[in-house]
């Protein structure tokens, strides 16, 4: 029997399968698709998502294959400058398409052992107390302990469980291609700030090899999203748009998008859970998709691997979704109203412009920022010191820095007085006495996930702490 069984190869699945690896729980990766996909819908990592491959050790992969842009301007397009004093430091958005990050995360979950197999369309599953019998397509049945769908809006094992996925359906929806152009760069250039004055849904992207990934509003809504526009389509759409199609021609790939907004009401039945776009889908806009389901994955591993491996203190499961499905709950509600400042009709704009204004405020500017590139979450912890609940930005350290402890995805305990003590932890949770004029405690208890359970110097509820996140002590 397989530990954990993983329906979906795409950001979330294989970076779930990295960090189930951390912890030696054996993990089977299933994708449908026989090949990576071209597409790209992302186009980047935002602060905390970069946080988490730093804290992985993954960052300089990422970095080599990137660039770096001010953070700013993400809400509804607004543009404004990077807000001050952002609580990270990484102040900076990582342009990385998708395609790039799905391979680096894939990569990263081979080298870390797991199993990845592609061609794999999950159809049926079954459970019982012991664990979950998944079906795939030619009839094969593979047994696991836990089954994780990772599949995608349109989740399989979402709808095998027959959870519910409220919310409202796409009203419009906007073609994504990649395309060579007849038309000038000077042409381009004018189109992205003549055009998008009003229409927000357009724009042309230079990529590599002298291709540009183009967006449009499309006519209306397709009765089979799955199917991608043509080229044809394409080009009408910009004419309509923009009163030329701009010779666009020879794609690489075409796809479209709409503005569903739903979220799974339950992110847990049983032995089978579900994460990133299987759990909640929304539009596209503030480039929050990929790094919700990125960070979904980070919560979700360490406590899956807890409960494989019997060390797991009672609700710890459970409170994967106690804390992504709020999270998640704040991305749709944040989306919602960026769609609504982008509309054309004059009530919309009327709101857009005030924003506008009030955004000059930089504590308005850096609310708003910081919910877009989610280092603002605070899981809720119950009342105790500021940290708690949240994450620590990576601060210095007299031995190096914070991040550089968090490799291997164990708990941390670091303590400047050096009279603090987690013996009994000591198979899980590491224990360094270290210096840092960055951090406002004299000592805090970190999950794998890098956010603060524990704060103080009183060291007498410490073991309490330690107990609630990491399970009985050793003898």
């Amino acid at each position: 029997m397989t530990d954990v069984i993983i329906a979906g190869g795409g950001p979330t699945g294989v970076m779930l399968a990295a960090e189930l690896r951390l912890h030696d729980v054996d993990v089977l990766v299933l994708e449908r698709d026989a090949e990576p996909t071209k597409v790209v819908r992302s186009l980047g990592l935002h602060a905390r998502s970069i946080e988490v491959m730093d804290q992985r050790g993954l960052l300089e992969r990422f970095l080599e294959l990137g660039t770096k842009y001010p953070v700013g301007g993400f809400f509804a397009g607004i543009p404004k400058p990077s807000p001050e004093r952002l609580d990270t430091a990484h102040g900076y958005t990582l342009g990385i398409h998708q395609p790039v990050i799905d391979r680096l995360l894939t990569e990263h979950a081979l080298e870390a052992g797991a199993e990845i197999r592609r061609g794999c369309e999950v159809t049926g599953l079954e459970q019982d107390e012991e664990g979950v019998t998944v079906e795939l397509a030619d009839g094969e049945r593979l047994r696991a302990r836990y089954l994780v769908g990772c599949d995608g809006g349109r989740s399989t094992v979402r709808k095998l469980l027959g959870v519910a996925f409220p919310g409202e359906p796409s009203r419009i929806e906007t073609l994504l291609a990649e395309v060579e152009v007849t038309a000038s760069r000077e042409e381009i250039d004018t189109a992205n700030i003549e055009v998008r004055k009003t229409q927000k849904r357009f724009g042309f992207m230079p990529v590599e090899g002298g291709t540009y990934r183009v967006g449009v509003p499309a006519e209306g809504v397709a009765e089979d999203r799955r199917t991608p526009p043509t080229l044809d389509e394409l080009k009408e759409q910009l004419r309509k748009t923009a009163g030329t199609d701009y010779g666009v021609h020879s794609p690489r790939w075409l796809s479209r998008f709409g503005d569903a907004t739903r979220q799974a009401e339950h992110y847990r039945v049983g032995r089978v859970l579900l994460a990133g776009d299987a759990a909640h889908v929304h539009p596209p806009v503030g480039g929050q998709g990929l790094n919700l389901g990125v960070q979904d994955a980070f919560n979700l591993g360490w406590k899956l691997a807890a409960e494989v491996n019997g060390w797991a203190p009672d609700g710890l499961l459970d409170s994967y979704e106690a804390e992504r499905h709020p999270v998640a709950e704040e991305v749709l509600n944040n989306t919602r109203a960026q769609m609504e400042l982008m509309q054309l009709e004059p009530g919309p704009q009327a709101a857009r412009r005030l924003l506008a204004d009030l955004m000059d405020f930089d504590e308005v500017n850096r609310y708003l920022t910081e919910k877009i590139i989610a280092i603002g979450i605070r899981y809720d912890f119950g009342e105790g010191h500021p940290l708690l609940g949240r994450r620590l930005r990576d601060v210095a350290l007299k031995q190096g820095h914070l991040y550089g402890l968090l490799h291997e995805g164990r708990g941390l305990l670091l303590d400047r007085t050096g009279s603090l003590s987690a013996a009994g932890w000591a198979d899980r949770v590491d224990h360094v006495v270290d210096v840092s004029e960055e951090l406002d405690a004299p000592a805090v208890l970190l999950r794998p996930d890098g956010h603060v359970v524990w704060a103080g110097e009183d060291g007498a509820d410490l073991p309490g702490a330690l107990r609630k996140w990491f399970g009985a002590p050793t003898a």
